[in-house]
């Protein structure tokens, strides 16, 4: 079982964490993909190239001494830590962030292999988190009698969280009406189950709300079934698929469903990039290129920030005002006040995960080369 403590609280809380007077923050990644890291002493060694790293970083780094004693404290909590007997069970990744004058220490188990790194920034280095959190998802398994449902838990796998069956007869079952009242009778009580499972649904939405529904069943009964359905729901319903919804595990019902919501991940993907295309033929509501990013990141317009996977490129922030831009000198603090940055792109993702804006790490997309990798939908 795949555990993910990483939510958008989190993710927002860690973005806005900017310690002042020249203070850092030490992020470490740690993969712990079991093809690679399986093995105690492979992790052993990992572990051993990490802190070597992050104790080379605070040797070199050019702080003052203040930061600098502050950031080797750090160094020495991630390497306690990491040598002590931590539990990495379910995860596929481990996040660490430091920083002592932030009063920061915070580990995140990832569902998901990352590359190992170590970052001393002014802020946590988010990148490697980008992507690793995902809708919220349920899956309803429907029969002519029963319903399941599976919802994502707090430990970022999809268990069952709600399962019942009603008093259906079977179509087979002899009654002492007449065969075709009889059977008229069964179908009246399987509309009504139908009806019973909807309303279920609707009242675990109201409760713990979803993005997506995918639903098992019959395509005979699915008609019915989405007919029943509140209009809240059909609008997240990405259609039905086939399992054995009263026998399959919920690893079984999570396999069979998945291309369902795979297909909705990059449907929802295509629409983005077709609305940025739109939006910058037309010089409207996007923006292309890093300066022209961070001028909307300025001004707090960014509906969702797109970049490709290992964008880097230079730019400037302001401590004081927390500007952003590709020169100093339209700081409004002062030129002498900006702080170079070897790559803005991790203030800028700071940036918009504050402005509660998506942000989304792309690969293998062609759409964001004309622009050197970066561009952002506009909310005006």
């Amino acid at each position: 079982m795949q555990v993910n403590d990483l939510d958008h609280g989190r993710l927002r809380r860690l973005a806005a964490l900017h310690p002042e007077n020249g203070f850092k923050v030490l992020s470490v990644y740690m993969d712990l993909d079991p093809t690679s890291f399986g093995t105690p002493p492979a992790r052993a060694s990992q572990v051993s190239s990490l802190v070597d790293e992050a104790e080379r970083r605070a040797r070199h780094a050019d702080l003052d001494h203040a930061a600098l004693m502050a950031l080797r404290a750090d160094v020495g909590r991630v390497r306690e830590y990491l040598r002590g007997d931590f539990s990495a069970k379910g995860a596929h990744a481990l996040a660490l962030f430091a920083s002592e004058s932030a009063d920061l220490f915070e580990v995140l188990r990832l569902p998901d292999p990352v590359r190992r790194a170590v970052v001393v920034n002014g802020t946590p280095w988010l990148d490697p988190l980008i992507g690793h959190g995902r809708a919220r998802r349920c899956i309803a398994l429907v029969s002519r009698r029963t319903l399941r449902v599976l919802a994502d838990t707090p430990d970022g796998s999809m268990g069952e969280i709600a399962a019942f069956a009603d008093d259906v007869p079977n179509q087979h079952d002899k009654g002492g009406l007449s065969q075709a009242n009889y059977e008229r009778s069964i179908e009246e009580e399987v509309r009504k189950h139908l009806e019973h499972s909807a309303q279920v649904l609707f009242d675990h939405l109201q409760r713990h709300p979803f993005d997506v529904l995918a639903v098992g069943a019959t395509a005979e009964l699915y008609p019915e079934f989405e007919r029943a359905l509140h209009s809240y729901l059909r609008e997240r319903s990405l259609g039905r698929f086939d399992v054995d919804v009263e026998h399959a595990s919920a690893e079984q019902a999570y396999a069979a469903a998945l291309p369902l919501l795979e297909a909705e991940k990059e449907r929802r993907l295509r629409v983005l990039l077709d609305r940025l295309n739109a939006g910058l033929a037309n010089g409207e509501r996007a923006a292309g290129g890093l300066g022209a990013v961070l001028d909307a990141l300025n001004e707090r317009r960014v509906e969702t920030l797109l970049y490709e996977a290992g964008f880097a490129s230079p730019g400037y922030v302001c401590p004081q005002s927390g500007w952003l831009g590709i020169g100093p000198t339209d700081c409004p603090s002062g030129e002498e006040r900006a702080e170079r940055r070897e790559n803005v792109l991790e203030d800028a993702i700071a940036a918009a995960i504050v402005q509660n804006a998506d942000v989304r790490s792309l690969r293998d997309r062609p759409e964001l080369g004309p622009h050197g990798g970066i561009a952002a939908l506009l909310r005006f």
